[in-house]
């Protein structure tokens, strides 16, 4: 299994990380710095205990896992274009164009949404950049399990006015259906593990939620 961590243009890397860093300052806590170091965590994982690791670039999957977020249209600041942020960003920082462009496609495939979308799509962009197939899971990853239960209450919280019930919705509507998802065999087992976590959660959930209804308090002593 090949290592990611062999240097592979250590200064731009640097650059980028300081990039992001600043950019997502003003991020929620769902999606801060805290998130970005922890895909890049699991990508570096991923990719290195997934076979044939030589036919993907580590430096796009490195740069990929800390820009991913960057240009997220749910987040985009005004007269930024997601479609070339990323691009724009490397070769500023002395990329080249081909790394640049490799990158772009990359962050730009990982959004769930578009693929719920557009399957066939994404599927033909890891064929063209297996490299996405790595960053996409460990994006995936972090969504899920006791991390992701944290990650729901907070963008909620932080963004929208719903209610937590409504914000349970979101685990059966999109969460549970991640693990399924998955790309990497890798992936994949990671991925059930920590949707099992989810399940307790919501079990439990259940368990206390019930006691909402006026039929099932009990009655004081």
């Amino acid at each position: 299994m090949a290592s990611i961590d062999a240097p592979v243009n250590e200064g731009l890397i640097k650059s980028v990380t300081e990039y992001v860093e600043l950019y997502m300052a003003n991020y929620d806590g769902s999606h801060d710095f805290n998130h970005i170091q922890r895909v890049l965590g699991l990508a570096k994982h991923i990719h290195t205990h997934t076979p044939n690791a030589f036919e993907r670039d580590p430096l796009v999957v490195i740069l990929s896992a800390l820009l991913h977020d960057v240009g997220d249209k749910k987040y985009l600041k005004p007269g930024e274009d997601a479609s070339s942020l990323v691009n724009d960003l490397l070769v500023s920082y002395g990329a080249t164009e081909e790394l640049a462009k490799k990158v772009q496609a990359v962050c730009l495939g990982v959004s769930y949404s578009s693929e719920i979308k557009d399957p066939t799509r994404v599927q033909k962009l890891i064929g063209l950049y297996p490299e996405l197939a790595v960053v996409q899971d460990a994006d995936r990853l972090d969504a899920i399990g006791s991390i992701g239960i944290g990650r729901v209450f907070t963008f909620t919280g932080a963004r929208t006015k719903a209610s937590m019930a409504e914000s349970i919705q979101h685990f059966h509507d999109k969460l549970l259906r991640l693990q399924g998802m998955m790309k990497t065999e890798v992936g994949r087992q990671l991925a059930e593990e920590r949707t099992e976590r989810m399940k307790e959660f919501l079990k439990w959930w259940g368990e206390e939620a019930a006691f909402s209804g006026s039929d099932a308090v009990p009655a004081l002593a």
